[in-house]
């Protein structure tokens, strides 16, 4: 953990594609804007598409500093950001999804799909494995994540995890909510 908020790195994974709601696309340049405004550094993975591109721009216009990772064969389906303070290209996803994790202090999880279930999953299970304790928010945009928190929670009912699997989540309605449990997780 950081020594002060302000120094902070958070993940943010969402999808490299809008999503059928315009509060998603508005949610991730409010999230990038929150960054900035409060110092930290938007680390994230460096597609110039969808809310990925959202979060990137936003959060460069406000201010914040920027670490994309992508692998390079995703440079060209991601469009990837070069114009970031760090950009690092790596050889698999599975090298990409560690170098973001390594150089974030919070990860938070906004609407998107496979590839962000991939990611949130590496770092749940992390998680629970007792492997690091960094705080883990997801950004239920107008409930987008709600069948995501039904399936934890039968997961748990059929004795596949420990209700403890469910606290390292914290579920936020909006921007606002990510900030203020950003700070209290970023708290020293």
């Amino acid at each position: 953990m950081p020594s002060q908020a302000a120094t902070a790195a958070i993940c943010v994974y969402c999808g490299a594609r809008f999503g059928a709601r315009d509060s998603y696309r508005a949610a991730a340049a409010a999230t990038g804007r929150m960054l900035a405004a409060n110092g930290w550094r938007l680390v994230y993975g460096a597609g110039d598409v969808g809310l990925m591109g959202e979060v990137a721009r936003a959060a460069q216009v406000a201010g914040a500093p920027t670490l994309g990772v992508i692998p390079g064969h995703l440079l060209d389906l991601e469009v990837g950001k070069r114009d970031l303070d760090r950009f690092v290209v790596t050889e698999t996803m599975h090298e990409r999804k560690k170098v973001m994790y390594m150089n974030a202090d919070a990860i938070a999880l906004l609407p998107g799909g496979a590839g962000s279930l991939d990611e949130l999953f590496e770092v749940l299970t992390w998680r629970q494995l007792g492997l690091h304790a960094k705080p883990i928010l997801l950004l239920d945009v107008e409930g987008y994540w709600q069948p995501l928190l039904a399936l934890l929670d039968h997961v748990i009912a059929e004795g596949f995890a420990a209700e403890s699997l469910r606290g390292f989540i914290e579920v936020v309605p909006d921007v606002p909510a990510l900030e203020a449990a950003l700070r209290a997780g970023l708290a020293p």
